[in-house]
């Protein structure tokens, strides 16, 4: 099964920075804070965040509780935008091409305040003991959610990118310290890979700004965090799935998919993303019967699936049929996803108006694929999908 499109710099630099979610390995009561992960990984950031706000209250003085907060305040809002399903299950980035998130002033001063005490009371710590590992690992984290928040929120990319390695360079350190810490190498896997697959004109630049990175070794980074890692395994799998994903290497990102899955059961997304990996290698009727439990489980109202929209489920299962070539079911789903382009999401609105046409095309109603088109253009103008949109509407569309 085809992707809709190929790595670019700004693709490649995305990875890092909507996927990198980093856990805290630091020596403390880890109780609220495994709570409150569970519901973060779960898609659940409404009582993550009361869960961390809980622990920040009893631990004024923590970098990591403060950490624990804004990366969550930062997370709900990327997937209330659909940023998060539109890189972990499409593999696409619309938004890269329109405005900044949205944040609401209030999320927006309490993330920053957040990471402006973590940064300072590390800081503290550090100036008394410059070798302190968790003071160190606190920084490296907190750098890295500020450079996402430079990415997505102001599209500031030096600011985002010089955060990032300053990130890197405080895990670096927990690592020279501590070379059994496995979880520090999370950050250091996400830049090497990202730097180590910019197009030659921006490695040689980055190169001479100080940016160096090496595309195997941070892939094979990340699978030894995603493997030995004991608080960032999750992350590191989650990232590798990703990347794993955009390297066309689907085989290797399922056994991953189906620990997140067995661990975070009320994780829609990875089931959508398990839908897609099947696809690519193959698989279609293990990919259908993905999509059949969703929806049991949507009808069933089991906790979590209740929040995912039947459209997502009828875009997923047409998406799947248009690629093996049974174009009278797909056109039913994505039929019925297009009459309800109100409600969509951006990602979600704009690839089904796409595949409408398509599926017109191949079906020979080039009536009906010029106007399929015509409404992928006018749904996100700059996207992917709507510059594929103008070159259909002009030259039919032909299945390679």
């Amino acid at each position: 099964m085809r992707r809709n499109s190929t790595i670019a710099a700004a693709d490649i630099f995305a990875i890092a920075m909507l996927l990198f979610l980093p856990a805290l390995a630091v020596a403390q009561d880890l109780s609220a804070t495994d709570a409150g992960y569970q519901h973060f990984y779960n898609l659940e950031y409404d009582e993550a965040l009361a869960s961390f706000h809980a622990d920040a209250a009893k631990n004024p003085n923590s970098p990591e509780a403060l950490n624990h907060v804004a990366q969550t305040i930062l997370y709900r809002q990327m997937f209330r935008a659909g940023t998060l399903e539109s890189q972990m299950v499409t593999g696409n980035n619309p938004f890269l091409r329109r405005a900044e998130m949205k944040i609401s002033a209030a999320d927006e001063k309490e993330f920053l305040d957040c990471l402006g005490r973590a940064v300072a009371l590390s800081e503290a710590r550090l100036q008394q003991h410059p070798d302190d590992v968790a003071a160190l690992y606190a920084q490296g984290v907190s750098y890295g959610l500020r450079s996402n928040y430079h990415f997505l929120v102001h599209k500031a990319w030096m600011e985002a990118l010089k955060d990032a390695t300053a990130s890197r360079k405080a895990h670096n350190r927990v690592t020279e310290l501590d070379p059994a810490n496995v979880d520090a190498r999370l950050m250091q896997g996400v830049y090497d890979y990202v730097i180590g697959s910019l197009p030659p004109l921006w490695k040689t630049l980055g190169f001479l700004a100080g940016y160096v990175g090496d595309r195997n070794r941070g892939v094979d980074t990340l699978r030894v965090v995603a493997e030995k890692g004991k608080l960032n395994r999750t992350d590191a799998a989650v990232v590798l799935c990703a990347i794993l994903r955009r390297e066309r290497r689907p085989k290797e990102t399922v056994p991953f998919l189906l620990d997140l899955i067995e661990k975070y059961p009320r994780n829609f997304l990875l089931r959508l993303e398990l839908v897609q990996m099947y696809g690519e290698f193959g698989e279609q009727e293990k990919a259908l019967a993905v999509i059949s439990q969703l929806e049991q489980l949507k009808k069933a109202r089991a906790s979590g699936f209740e929040r995912i929209p039947e459209e997502t489920i009828l875009y997923t299962r047409g998406n799947l049929l248009f690629w093996y070539r049974d174009l009278d079911r797909a056109l039913l789903d994505i039929k019925a996803v297009t009459a309800k382009a109100g409600t969509l999401d951006l990602n979600t609105g704009v690839y089904a108006w796409l595949r409408l046409g398509q599926i017109y095309d191949l079906k020979g109603n080039r009536k009906e694929a010029v106007h399929a088109y015509n409404q992928t253009m006018v749904f996100a103008p700059g996207s992917d999908a709507a510059n594929e949109a103008m070159g259909y509407a002009l030259n039919k569309y032909k299945r390679q």
